[in-house]
């Protein structure tokens, strides 16, 4: 029976390609701090909640959502005529966000058909707010494709 003895620990890389210990160490103090700062933050009582700035209304519709899981989306208007149809390479974000809906509304036990109020504010800020749950969302944050995609809906 043979037996190994490692002379070196088993790194295939070479010293140079390494990252320096130094910039490690730095890496871990910095997940350090924010994690102080956060747990500060916390013990403090400070509120958990980002709301966007408050702006007024500019333009504000009332559509009716309808997606599938394949990405295809549709959007009515009050009067029950169509808005838009999507297939699914172009619906994908309408129809995640109506999922998201179907789930808040299920969540809240309160009928899964109702509208949603797409609202943009004079900020430029773009939000869907759902009536029957009280569940909304900034547009903006999820990028400005997929706000755009809210956007168009508007005109």
């Amino acid at each position: 029976m043979q037996t190994q003895t490692v002379d070196k620990a088993r790194i295939h890389a070479t010293e140079r390609e390494l990252v320096p210990r130094l910039f490690v160490r730095a890496m871990f103090g910095m997940v350090m701090i924010c994690l102080i700062m956060v747990s500060a933050y916390r013990w403090m009582d400070g509120p958990v909640q980002y709301t966007a700035p408050d702006s007024p209304v500019v333009i504000e519709k009332t559509l009716f959502l309808e997606g599938a899981m394949s990405g295809a989306a549709k959007v009515f208007a009050e009067d029950g005529t169509l808005v838009a149809e999507y297939s699914p390479e172009e619906g994908g974000f309408l129809s995640g966000m109506w999922r998201v809906l179907q789930r808040e509304r299920t969540k809240a036990r309160v009928d899964l058909d109702g509208p949603v109020i797409i609202r943009a504010r004079e900020n430029n800020r773009l939000e869907i707010f759902d009536p029957s749950t009280g569940w909304g969302a900034d547009l903006m944050g999820f990028g400005a494709d997929n706000s755009a995609a809210f956007a168009r809906l508007l005109k």
